[in-house]
Parts: C-alpha cells; sequence; structure tokens
C-alpha cells in the first residue's frame, strides 16, 4: 500500500471506530428504544467499515476519545437532531475520502452509499420533546426580540441613565414574559392540548432568557448609545444562532428566516427610536 493511501486509510479507519463508539454511547443514553435501535445499527455499521480497513493497513487504530466526549457531552446541551445533523455533514466529507480511496479499494463505494444513507435515517427517526415545542420557543423569542427590543430603543432617546433604561426593560420584560406564558396556557388548553404546561414554560422561558441577554449591556454600562449598540448585536446574534438550530435540527431553510426575523426586529427598533425622540421634543419630558 502507498504510503499516502495508507495515510488516507488510517484517517477513515481512525473516523469509523470513532464514529461507532458515538453511536452505541448515544444509543445507551437515548430512551426511546426506536431511536437507539437506529443508533446500534449505524454504530455496528461504522464497526464493520473499521474492520475492513483494519484488515488493509494490518494495524488497530483507536477512536477519537476527545470527539466521543465533546459529542456526547454536546447532545446533552444542545439535543439529539442538533448534533447528529451536523455528524452526518461531517459524514459527507467521509463520503467524499470513500470516493477517493474507491479508485484503490472498489468495495468501498458500498461504505459511500452507506455513509450517505445514514442522514436519511436520522432524519426519520428523531422524535425530541424539544424540537416538538420549537413553536412555543419561536413565539417567546420572536416577541421578546421584537417587542423588547424596540421598547430599549424608545428609553435609550425618551430617558436618562441606563440604570432608569434598565428598570423600566425589566418591568417590561417580566411582565411580559409572565404574560406570554398565561396566554400561550390559555390558548393551548383551549384547545384541548394536554401539553398546555410545557408549552407555556417554554414560551416564558425563552422569553425571559432574550430580556436578561438584551438588557445586560444597560445593566454594565453607563453610556446608553453604546449598550443600544451591544443590545442591537445581541439581536443579531441570537437571532442568528437560533435560527441555525433550528434550521439544522429541523431542516428548515436558515437564511430566509433569519433575514426575515432580523429585518422584523430591526425595523422595529428604528421606528421606536424615532418615536421615542419625537416624544421626548413633544412631550418635553427629560428624565
Amino acid at each position: 500500500m502507498e504510503e499516502k493511501i495508507k495515510r488516507l486509510a488510517i484517517e477513515a479507519q481512525r473516523t469509523e471506530i470513532t464514529e461507532h463508539y458515538i453511536y452505541y454511547k448515544l444509543a445507551q443514553n437515548c430512551k426511546d428504544t426506536d431511536n437507539a435501535k437506529i443508533l446500534r445499527k449505524i454504530g455496528d455499521q461504522e464497526k464493520g467499515h473499521y474492520n475492513f480497513w483494519k484488515a488493509k493497513t494490518g494495524i488497530d487504530v483507536g477512536p477519537d476519545k476527545k470527539r466521543i466526549w465533546m459529542t456526547t457531552f454536546l447532545v446533552k446541551i444542545l439535543g439529539l437532531s442538533f448534533v447528529l445533523k451536523q455528524m452526518e455533514k461531517r459524514e459527507g466529507t467521509g463520503s467524499k475520502l470513500y470516493d477517493t480511496l474507491s479508485e484503490f479499494y472498489p468495495e468501498t463505494k458500498l461504505f459511500s452509499e452507506e455513509e450517505k444513507s445514514h442522514e436519511q435515517q436520522v432524519l426519520s427517526m428523531l422524535n425530541e420533546e424539544r424540537l416538538q415545542y420549537v413553536g412555543s420557543m419561536v413565539l417567546g423569542l420572536n416577541d421578546a426580540l421584537v417587542e423588547l427590543t424596540g421598547s430599549l430603543a424608545g428609553f435609550t432617546l425618551a430617558l436618562g441613565s441606563t440604570k432608569i433604561i434598565s428598570l423600566a426593560g425589566l418591568v417590561t420584560g417580566i411582565s411580559a414574559a409572565l404574560s406570554m406564558a398565561a396566554s400561550d396556557y390559555l390558548s393551548s388548553k383551549a384547545k384541548g392540548d394536554v401539553t398546555a404546561r410545557k408549552s407555556a414554560v417554554y414560551t416564558g422561558v425563552a422569553y425571559l432568557i432574550t430580556v436578561i441577554l438584551l438588557i445586560l449591556p444597560f445593566l454594565l454600562l453607563t453610556n446608553k448609545l453604546q449598550a443600544l449598540a451591544i443590545t442591537i448585536a445581541t439581536v443579531v446574534l441570537i437571532i442568528y444562532l437560533f435560527n441555525y438550530y433550528i434550521a439544522t435540527a429541523k431542516d428548515l431553510d436558515f437564511k430566509s428566516r433569519f433575514w426575515e426575523m432580523t429585518s422584523i426586529s430591526l425595523g422595529v427598533a428604528a421606528f421606536s427610536f424615532v418615536i421615542g425622540f419625537l416624544l421626548k421634543n413633544a412631550l418635553g419630558i427629560d428624565v
């Protein structure tokens, strides 16, 4: 075996044994028996691929323990759907590696096809609670971003110090979070939804976390325009991260969702900023 080809084969061998352990660990921690079964099946395929390369290279290759730990840790934080979709994107690169190796080992074309089929298996298997309530999360997050960004922009010109703006923002934000959660609960219950409480919790928590992140710059800084600029940047970052997560986990269009949500939030903020300026001058208020 040529040295270059051997290096590629060892790379493929390490990737396969690493993903074998990852899928098996995820299966062990998976409460859904159907999901766990599919994860073990994919893990067995990875082990078979590893054994093939072991026969070719003639050496044992250990797994990437750091990647195993990191992947299982991220699943606890970000959820199974998101992490597995990210893994499948990396496996697309692995399939390209197999396309290269298939010139020397034609039988690996089957491996490439199996790698590509993993994504479809993963797409059909996942059923996570957090994704069932994504609508509630979007409701809470979007409402908080639009309403509170607009309020803080208006307060920035209408009010004087960042402390007063923070107080007004916290009162507005916390009240709105409780109101949104209560409204979501009553609406869901009226429709006969047995998960009304959980839906309300997801809505309220998403709203409250957003409130804290947006008001934080006004609590830490004394220059209100700097605080507003950081808040606006935080809004864009939250929208980007949230939509990237949802788009990846649920296979949605990221760009259109991101730009739509961003344009609405920043448009309301700009309008509120102007309203705050006009009202301050019209009423002659200087707090």
